[in-house]
């Protein structure tokens, strides 16, 4: 059999059963192609859009102008020129310079820490074979049902006992690794790698550090980007267990609240706070913005 009779015998091969040329028909599209987003779907999206951005464009507004401007009719719908004044206001009520740092040390430190060893035990539970694998991802997982409230009381006795109270280090130890991270780059790894590439490597003499250095962690980039992205965005809006163990050294979610504890409390000098705190968040979020989206759209073509 010639190598055109062949492919006359195989469906789907673009050849003329008749004539023997390459047929010009077009592939017939699926039932279920890919359609262009009409109207509808862009308009949704506008308005999820305009539903999440108001409430920051709001904080702007009325952070630029007095106080009396939530008295107004109509409320305003354009920034005023009174940012800087407020902003100062902010820095002479609160530490807030000392709390940004905090918070940088804190967010920076914890997001390093959990995308590492997250993406080090996920590509063990993904790929790598040993005892009890099973049950141990079970037992992470596990973890998760259980309530951040009801760790809080041992979790500062402990602190206590350490004299960790005040320091630092009473917010970064407790979240060097969780279990959404593990699980989260578990989930990512076990398709996104296949076990002959892993086998390849090995073959050809690289131990386990080098394969997963030269394997695993380039495919596993776009969820690192995206782990250590909401890892950051936890970290820098975590108010409850740093206003119990840094009463003398407040993070920055714990400086701002100090902003509204008086009896009269100034709306504008609030607001501008807040969006001073959500700049340090933008910022990362552009620049994470190329790798968020790498990963969710591998993720889509996988699905």
């Amino acid at each position: 059999m010639t190598v055109l009779q062949k492919a006359r015998a195989i469906p789907g091969t673009g050849v003329d059963s008749g004539s023997g040329k390459p047929s010009r028909r077009r592939p017939r599209r699926s039932m279920g192609g890919a359609r262009r987003p009409g109207f509808l779907s862009y308009g949704i999206l506008l308005a999820f859009l305009i539903g999440s951005a108001y409430p920051l464009w709001w904080s702007m507004v009325i952070g630029s102008r007095s106080n009396e401007a939530l008295g107004l009719d109509w409320p305003p719908l354009w920034p005023g020129g009174n940012f800087w004044t407020n902003a100062a206001a902010v820095f002479d009520t609160v530490p807030f310079w000392k709390a940004l740092a905090n918070s940088l040390i804190i967010s920076g430190t914890v997001t390093a820490s959990v995308v590492v060893f997250s993406t080090l035990a996920g590509y063990a539970f993904a790929k790598l074979r040993f005892k009890g694998r099973g049950l141990l991802m079970v037992a992470v997982i596990a973890t998760m049902a259980i309530p951040t409230q009801l760790g809080i009381i041992p979790l500062f006795m402990i602190m206590q006992k350490l004299g960790w109270t005040g320091e630092l280090g009473a917010v970064i130890v407790p979240g060097l690794v969780t279990a959404f991270g593990v699980f989260f780059m578990r989930q990512y790894l076990v398709d996104v790698i296949p076990d002959e590439l892993i086998e390849s490597a090995r073959m050809d003499g690289a131990s386990m550090i080098g394969t997963f250095r030269h394997v695993a962690l380039p495919a596993a980039k776009p969820a690192m980007a995206i782990l250590g992205l909401f890892t950051f965005m936890t970290a820098w809006t975590d108010f409850m267990w740093p206003l119990l163990v840094l009463p003398n050294n407040p993070t920055l979610q714990v400086a701002l609240s100090q902003l509204q504890s008086a009896r009269y409390v100034d709306y504008s000098v609030v607001l501008t706070g807040a969006v001073l705190a959500t700049i340090p968040l933008l910022v990362l979020f552009v620049l994470a913005g190329k790798q968020l989206i790498s990963g969710i759209m591998q993720g889509a073509v996988k699905g």
